[in-house]
């Protein structure tokens, strides 16, 4: 047997609603369920997809739960990093701005492997958005310095 990939993200948030602000604003999730004060789980959840929005099936999407909790709150690297189109990125570095999310500045990086923007969400979650792929990455790799 091995892994088929991808199941779901989750986030543990001190406050639901400010967190689903972030991800509906610049991930463009969609809200899918909201457990309200009946918890099956750990604490209050609620359910979102990101990707393909004409469609509920999480292979087409991202299944993201974010959970009522209380966060760590030490900044560093570990980060969760969403593809996006590079034309689309300076739409939401706007929208990042105007929320007053804290910006990381971007680490260094070689012509081709993609333009990113880093952002801190209120619980210190670290989210990239990344115009590159692997494949781009890879090539311009094998390019060497």
């Amino acid at each position: 047997m091995t892994v088929n990939g991808l199941s779901h993200i989750t986030l543990i948030s001190s406050d639901l609603n400010r967190l689903e602000e972030i991800l509906i604003s610049v991930l463009d999730a969609r809200k899918v369920y909201d457990s309200g004060a009946e918890q099956f789980s750990l604490s209050e959840e609620r359910f979102y997809l990101i990707g393909n929005q004409n469609s509920v099936d999480e292979t087409e999407n991202l299944w993201l739960v974010a959970m009522k909790g209380n966060p760590k709150l030490e900044r560093d690297y570990h980060h969760i990093a969403f593809a996006i189109h590079e034309d689309e990125i300076i739409k939401k570095e706007l929208l990042i701005d105007e929320m007053k999310l804290e910006k990381k500045p971007p680490r260094p990086r070689v012509e081709g492997e993609g333009y990113s923007v880093y952002f801190y969400d209120f619980d210190s979650h670290l989210f990239e958005l990344h115009s590159g792929t692997l494949a781009m990455r890879l090539k311009r790799y094998a390019r060497g310095k």
